[in-house]
């Protein structure tokens, strides 16, 4: 789906939206179409049960007066809580709506409501941003798919008195969904098609972007000391990786960078340790913290940001055989520490241990960010609306709550304490890799954050329960989310670049 800008004109074909406010207060491009239909727009409204919420549609067909093939009367809601993240939503569900009934083309006509604080511009730009995110698909392996099922919106027209203005704000965000969908498409793809080597190999095209990619195989890990890392991948066929994503964009070349650490375990069998059969196949989005890290790094590139920036993955594959990691193996980290391995379905934070004691060591970061599908436990408290923050530092924290507001991709600060981390101690190793029946999201937290260096502000997000949705929502259709990549790319924007 393209989507252009153009200045006001009433389509000679396609679909028309115009918008309405809350409490029906018709908008001056409604206005004037309820003028040109001579009354339609209000005995549809006085026909229905419209009241101009955010999240309603009306249409109305094939109105006398206007070439359109369909007037859709979309609802603002209260201009005082349009913000960016509600006027994505409106993009998102009119672009649900556009290919619900089938149209091919689409012209929205935008205005700033009086109280709204965004600028018109910017209000194009977002509706633009939220259409493109919720267009996406995956479809790549579907032969047989009728028309009738496939969307048919192909362009989107936004109109306003400053088409420009409205391209130079989309064309930053439009790099963004970019980035987003190459993280959906990661994160979609079955385990046979994404593992280690492949995965790494997806990271690799971001040299296209100026990104540096460097890729370590399980002989340069081993003389590092990973054997955290290494001693999941072990069972598996698949050779695990290491890839770092550096990209230098601050004015000081030198400036110590801001640092994302991903969990990518490619699949997850739960190892000897094996998961249920049922919903296992859903382990092929156990990687999703790596392809969030990937699509960060992308955004930025993509938008010349200006901050130094590194991401790091830890890529492998959890499986079962003669050669895997059993329970009660003791594995040495890069960091020293051993570890007694209780159950080896509790993987993500070992692969997790080395990769951020590894970023540290190689990079100094003034603040690191790791993001991990990582408990179960996360779900069970959160649900799926909130992913779970775990950090030491409340600036951090702080940043990463307000980024996840303007994104729509909210977190929940969970605790870390002394008692906690005692439940992870061993009576064999340093520590073991399980806390206990209680508070599993926390356990495995206070785990990563014994891989913390002193000094260093720290961030673990667990996105468990928001990294694939089960439903459809206003901006992101059933399957993978991407969820983090607005988020941090916000928290880099806000905080972290050169002003």
């Amino acid at each position: 789906m393209k989507v252009t800008f153009a200045k006001p004109e009433v389509p000679a074909q396609g679909a028309y939206v115009v918008g309405v406010l809350e409490g029906r207060k018709l908008t001056a491009a409604a206005a004037q179409a309820e003028k040109a239909t001579k009354g339609a727009v209000s005995r549809a409204l006085n026909a229905s049960r419209f009241k101009g919420g955010a999240d309603e549609q009306l249409i109305v067909l094939a109105p006398a007066g206007l070439d359109a093939t369909r007037l859709i009367l979309a609802g603002f809601g209260n201009p005082a809580k349009l913000d960016a993240a509600a006027v994505e939503a409106i993009g998102g569900r009119l672009v649900a709506a556009l290919n619900g009934a089938g149209e091919r083309e689409a012209t929205i006509a935008v205005e700033t409501p009086a109280g709204c604080a965004l600028s018109e511009a910017e209000i194009a730009a977002r509706i633009g941003m939220g259409a493109r995110l919720r267009s996406y698909r995956f479809d790549k392996y579907r032969t047989k798919e009728k028309p009738e099922h496939k969307p048919t919106l192909k362009k989107l027209t936004i109109t306003l008195s400053d088409p420009a203005g409205a391209k130079k704000a989309f064309d930053p965000l439009d790099k963004i969904v970019d980035s987003v969908n190459m993280t959906r498409n990661l994160v979609s793809e079955p385990a046979n098609i994404i593992y280690p080597a492949t995965l790494a190999k997806e990271a690799a095209t971001l040299a296209e972007l100026g990104v540096t990619v460097q890729i370590l195989g399980e002989k340069e890990m081993k003389k590092l000391g990973m054997g955290a890392l290494l001693g999941v991948g072990q069972g598996s066929e698949r050779e695990s990786q290491l890839v770092t994503m550096q990209w230098n964009g601050a004015s000081d070349s030198k400036a110590k960078p801001i640092c994302f650490v991903g969990k990518g375990v490619t699949f997850d069998t739960g190892g000897i340790s094996i998961k249920p059969a049922a919903g296992m196949e859903d382990m092929k989005w156990d990687m999703g913290g790596s392809g969030v890290v990937i699509g960060v790094m992308r955004a930025l590139a993509a938008r010349k940001a200006k901050v130094n920036a590194v991401g790091v993955i830890g890529l492998v594959e959890n499986m079962p055989s003669g050669t895997a990691q059993r329970p009660g193996d003791i594995v040495t980290s890069m960091s020293g520490q051993t570890i007694e391995v209780l159950n080896t379905d509790a993987e993500g934070r070992l692969v997790l241990a080395d990769a951020l004691w590894y970023a540290q060591e190689n990079f100094r970061p003034k603040a690191i960010v790791d993001l991990a599908t990582l408990t179960g436990a996360i779900m069970v408290a959160l649900g799926t609306d909130h992913a779970g923050l775990f950090s030491n530092d409340d600036t951090l924290s702080d940043q990463l709550i307000a980024a996840g507001k303007t994104t729509g991709e909210l977190l929940w600060r969970m605790p870390l304490a002394p008692s906690y981390d005692r439940l992870i101690d061993s009576p064999a190793a340093d520590m073991k890799n399980i806390g206990g029946r209680y508070g599993g999201s926390i356990t495995a937290a206070q785990f990563l954050q014994r891989f913390i260096q002193k000094g260093t502000p720290w961030a673990h997000l667990d996105i468990a329960g928001v990294t694939w949705s089960e439903k459809d929502k206003a901006t992101t259709p059933k399957g993978a989310t991407a969820f983090g990549v607005r988020l941090l790319e916000q928290l880099v924007a806000r905080n972290y670049e050169d002003k």
